[in-house]
């Protein structure tokens, strides 16, 4: 989470958590417009026209959209449902919980095993499927 979101904020947590040449597909929101100045490939989608998903090389694959992330919001917001009123302080603990559930694909005591290791352990394997919310 961040408290203010302009490019100069975003602009450091993006080049601590994505390598700089990677495929980054946003909405277009113009906080990402200089994604390609920053050494990233950037490919947008404009909701704002009806267009969510786009093949842009013709073999029938719409390989450009959000839907993913966009998916993780939706999932987060049923889940938080029933846990109403939560703090903007709190917030951040609850969203790392689901991050990690959500990245482990583990859920009720299958997640245990999961968790144990990731507090016993001293050096955690890093997810390399790790989806990073901004």
């Amino acid at each position: 989470m961040l408290s203010n979101v302009q490019q100069a904020t975003i602009k450091p947590y993006i080049e601590a958590t994505i390598v700089p040449g990677t495929i980054v597909y946003t909405d277009e929101y113009n906080i990402y417009c200089r994604l390609k100045e920053w050494g990233y490939q950037h490919y947008t989608v404009n909701h704002s026209v009806g267009e969510y998903a786009r093949d842009d090389d013709g073999d029938g694959f719409h390989e450009v959209h959000v839907n993913t992330q966009e998916g993780f919001w939706s999932l987060l917001r049923s889940w938080l449902r029933p846990h109403r009123g939560i703090s903007q302080e709190r917030l951040p603990a609850y969203l790392a919980f689901f991050e990690f559930t959500h990245n482990v694909r583990k859920r009720g005591k299958a997640l245990i095993g999961s968790l144990l290791e990731l507090f016993l352990c001293k050096n955690p394997v890093k997810s390399t499927t790790s989806l990073k919310p901004i």
